[in-house]
C-alpha cells in the first residue's frame, strides 16, 4: 500500500526500553478534495530513512498495516493500529543537470512576415 502526499510534519528519532527500539514519525497531508493528515511510523534502521526530507515536500510512502491485541489489568480486550512506512520516495520534480531551461511560451512571436504567395498549396 502507499500514502502520497507532502510533509507535514517529521518528528525526531525516539528511543524505547533497554533493547533500544527506534522510532519516528512523519505526518503527510494528502491531496485530494478532502485532505488527510496521515501519521506514519518508521521503525529501527528505517527511522533514517527520513534524514533527506524535509517539510512541504511531495513524497510517496509505501506502508504495511499494523494490528495487535491487547488485554488490559481488567481483562478487557484492546485492539490497535498503526501505520509503518517501509520505504519513503520524493516526488519533485528536478531537471535534470546539463538541460537548458525551457523558455516561456510567450517568449515566443508568431511569424507576421507570412506572405500569400509564398503559400505552397501541398496536398497534406
Amino acid at each position: 500500500m502507499e500514502v502520497q502526499g507532502k510533509i507535514k510534519m517529521i518528528g525526531q528519532t525516539q528511543t524505547f526500553g533497554n533493547n533500544g527500539f527506534r522510532k519516528r514519525e512523519v505526518v503527510v497531508t494528502t491531496e485530494e478534495q478532502y485532505p488527510q493528515h496521515i501519521m506514519v511510523e518508521f521503525v529501527q534502521d528505517k527511522t533514517d530513512l527520513l534524514n533527506n526530507f524535509q517539510v512541504g515536500q511531495p513524497v510517496k510512502i509505501s506502508i504495511n498495516l499494523r494490528g495487535r491485541e491487547w488485554v488490559n489489568p481488567q481483562g478487557e480486550t484492546k485492539y490497535f493500529n498503526s501505520i509503518q512506512g517501509w520505504r519513503i520516495e520524493n516526488l519533485q520534480q528536478e531537471a535534470p543537470a546539463g538541460m537548458p531551461p525551457v523558455p516561456p511560451a510567450d517568449a515566443f512571436e508568431p511569424a507576421n512576415d507570412f506572405k500569400e504567395e509564398d503559400h505552397d498549396d501541398l496536398p497534406f
